[in-house]
């Protein structure tokens, strides 16, 4: 419990953090009113969101009292939006904002400066984005503050994450489903995640849910997912310090004990964590009436609660008495700078909440300890004669990344109830699948201790993911295809937060958020329509191109030389696309790294006609893709062997774009030589074609370019019917080849009989077999 002094020194902090707050809305004059407030003080245009940010900052203040009195490591994530204005105000408070951005002075001078880039051109956003000295968590898009805590924690034992979720925040399907994150939170090797669900009762226009709520309702909720409720509720400042302080308190020893306990006595009747619920009013200590309408405590609170200060005298002498509430004589010094006995209230050096090391994950990463990919490869003696499941040689080399860092304890696959399925589970031969509690004795590979986190739920993955490699550790998401769309709105919020790092140089590299995306559109033919979409690439490829990779690799000794790169690299999204099934294997292993490498190569054993230029190309990108598009080459060469054909593989799609768009972009001379500057090219493409289109715009005559893809056709059906529903087949490209050719080769004719009564064959055999033709099926390649 505080003693007064304590007390009113904590109050001069948040009354401190509310001014700036509330400065950064609205002032780009006259900082700390030392003369009258008017009208040209104040921002042309009024942005920003008041109504959560003295929660905010009230929290805060009370976290640095905690971090003093116990030495404790605290990592801050606001998950209400647009609460930006308190985090940076309690960051300028304690000195970290200064000392990262020496330009923003602790006096009248940089106060003035901090105001007036808040929400201004050139500036800063209104979350706590990366320009945010401490955060690893926007709180722009909601929903996933929970996620990224337990992500940060994770083999993070000395830290505490406090997540504040907002009751508006709490209604998102992913903060929802986020809770059950305890269920997979070791005590003993990781840190603890405290939520503060801050209750403030509204949204934009109207109640929250759990504002509405009784406490017996939102402890029932919290219990039942393993939760020990504090309820701290009022609006009288004094009092609330007070208690809020003690029930901080009586949190962070309950933590203590579980870890503790945890890690002498091991996982035995662990008890709840604690989880604090905080109701507050919204806009608190702000205006109370505007214009004869209620604002305190109600939705008219969640932005600019006075909104037309310039032209409304009464409106600005409300803001002024609003302003002057907070007595800010009474906390800066003559030269604006924060008086010395409540700034001694902010922890020192790393312990500042905005200067943690772990929000700035590039200062504590360890670089993985990597195998030697060639211990995991396949010995190709002639290509496409064998058949090989290429996630399964990922499956061994992820086995030994995870015994290779074992002591080190910074990697983790996350993955939703599929790593048996997508053929990685060699790597339970090194860890486990993890489980808190609730662990039976017939389970597979199930341990408190695993280091697989299998969740069904995409949005926990990807969230905890995210909050792993934040925090300076590395990883792997790996999929179904189809259902990597439910992540797109979180892939597309971590690469903006990664392309607003690349311009903040204090910011250091963070290791890169790699997803493996397997069970494709192409091999889902036994599930059917609802899990065949390969959508996701077209997601991914919309953002900056300094930021995303993509990677098409068509068989197993090129995937494990995709996965090492990406496992090395940091600050990208890497995507990984490739199929789980036994597949023909093309490449050996020093043929797939130098094919890797280049990023698309022409493939003379499969090609026709000797040197020189093709009368047609035929390119490809994907493994279903690449085994379509070879096989049509074969056929090519068999009816019609005076064609000169040559086939190109693109492992890295972001070879296509010019160089000036993407930093992978092949040179104008590269990508001739590859593709002609003038011959038709027939190119199968594992996605929707529009992405080719996309990717290859700025090129010489991309309309001699003719994609072949994914279009939306699919059911429950044979693999080779897939690819025959969406004009894909090798039969289908041979006679595109032979349509953008000129009339009357020899052959041409029987080889469009030919291809025309296969299509009819197939069709007629799988209906009455209910499988592919063994021509089909068996097919390998013959000189």
């Amino acid at each position: 419990m505080p003693n007064s002094p304590e007390l009113a020194l904590l109050d001069a902090w948040w009354r401190a953090a509310n001014y700036l707050t509330i400065g950064q809305i609205y002032l780009q004059e006259n900082a700390l009113l030392r003369e009258p407030l008017r009208p040209e003080h104040i921002k042309p245009r009024l942005l920003g969101h008041w109504g959560t940010s003295p929660g905010l900052s009230f929290i805060y203040a009370h976290l640095n009292r905690l971090v003093c009195r116990h030495d404790a490591d605290v990592l801050y994530l606001a998950g209400p939006g647009h609460g930006g204005p308190a985090l940076v105000a309690n960051v300028y408070l304690e000195g970290t904002y200064s000392e990262v951005y020496p330009e923003i002075t602790r006096d009248a001078a940089g106060l003035r400066k901090l105001f007036r880039q808040f929400s201004t051109p050139g500036g800063i956003p209104s979350h706590a984005s990366a320009s945010t000295p401490g955060s690893i968590h926007e709180g722009g898009e909601l929903g996933y503050v929970l996620m990224h805590a337990f992500g940060a924690v994770f083999d993070n034992p000395g830290l505490i994450a406090v997540a504040v979720v907002g009751d508006g925040e709490a209604e998102t399907a992913p903060l929802e489903g986020s809770w059950k994150g305890i269920r997979f939170l070791n005590p003993a090797r990781d840190g603890a995640v405290l939520p503060i669900l801050h209750l403030n009762g509204y949204k934009i226009a109207g109640p929250t849910v759990w504002g509405r709520a009784d406490d017996g309702e939102i402890a029932a909720f919290l219990r039942g997912h393993g939760y020990e409720p504090l309820f701290v509720e009022g609006s009288d400042p004094a009092p609330m310090h007070t208690a809020f302080a003690a029930t901080l308190e009586q949190a962070y020893a309950k933590i203590c004990v579980i870890q503790r306990a945890a890690r002498t006595d091991g996982l035995v009747n662990q008890a709840g964590w604690p989880a604090i619920v905080l109701r507050t009013p919204k806009g608190w200590t702000g205006p109370k009436m505007v214009d004869g309408q209620p604002v305190e405590g109600t939705f008219r609170a969640h932005q600019v609660p006075l909104a037309n200060v310039r032209d409304n005298p009464a409106h600005l002498a409300q803001l002024e008495a609003w302003l002057r509430s907070y007595r800010p004589e009474e906390l800066f010094d003559a030269a604006g700078r924060l008086r010395p006995d409540i700034a001694a209230l902010s922890p020192r050096g790393d312990r500042r909440m905005g200067a943690n090391p772990r929000a700035n994950g590039g200062r504590c990463s360890v670089s993985l300890d990597l195998p030697d990919t060639k211990d995991y490869s396949l010995a190709i003696t002639r290509p496409a004669r064998e058949r090989h499941e290429s996630t399964r040689l990922l499956g061994r080399y992820l086995r030994d990344v995870f015994r290779r860092n074992a002591a080190a304890a910074n990697f983790r696959l996350f993955c939703p109830d599929e790593t048996q399925s997508n053929r990685l589970d060699d790597v339970f031969a090194a860890t486990n699948r993890c489980l808190v509690r609730g662990a039976h004795a017939d389970d597979d590979h199930l341990t408190p201790d695993g280091r697989v986190m299998e969740v069904l739920s995409e949005h926990n993955c990807h969230g905890w993911l995210e909050g792993y490699v934040l925090t300076g550790r590395h990883g792997l998401f790996a999929t179904y295809e189809a259902f990597a769309t439910i992540i797109d709105s979180m892939a597309a919020q971590h690469a903006k937060w990664l392309e607003h790092c690349a311009r903040l140089p204090w910011r250091l590299p963070v290791p890169s958020l790699n997803y493996l995306l397997t069970s494709t559109c192409w091999r889902n033919d036994h599930n059917g329509f609802s899990h065949q979409g390969p959508g996701f690439i077209d997601s991914l490829l919309s953002k900056q191109g300094n930021i995303v990779r993509a990677y098409l690799p068509p068989d197993g000794n090129c995937l494990l030389h995709v996965a090492d790169h990406c496992l090395r690299s940091k600050n990208y999204l890497n995507l990984i696309v490739i199929d789980k099934q036994p597949q023909l294997q093309w490449l050996d292993y020093a043929a797939a790294g130098q094919h890797c490498a280049r990023g698309a190569s022409a493939w003379a054993w499969c090609g026709s006609g000797g040197e020189g230029e093709p009368d047609v190309v035929l390119a490809c990108a994907g493994d279903i893709p690449t085994l379509e598009t070879v096989a049509a080459a074969w056929l090519l060469r068999r009816w019609l062997p005076g064609l000169r054909v040559r086939v190109v593989n693109v492992v890295d799609l972001m070879t296509l774009p010019p160089r000036d768009r993407h930093p992978h972009g092949m040179a104008d001379d590269r990508f001739d030589e590859l593709f002609t500057a003038d011959r038709p090219v027939i190119f199968a493409f594992h996605g929707y074609p529009g992405i080719v289109h996309q990717l290859l715009h700025g090129r010489p005559r991309p309309e001699r370019f003719h994609v072949r893809g994914y279009n939306e056709e699919g059911t429950t059906t044979t693999p080779f019917d897939m690819v025959v529903l969406n004009r894909l087949s090798r039969y289908h490209l041979c006679l595109d080849a032979l349509h953008y050719l000129p009339p009357g080769l020899a052959g041409a004719a029987a080889l469009t009989d030919h291809a025309q009564t296969m299509l009819v064959r197939h069709t007629e055999y799988i209906h009455e077999h209910f499988e592919d033709l063994p021509e089909i099926r068996d097919w390998v390649w013959t000189d």
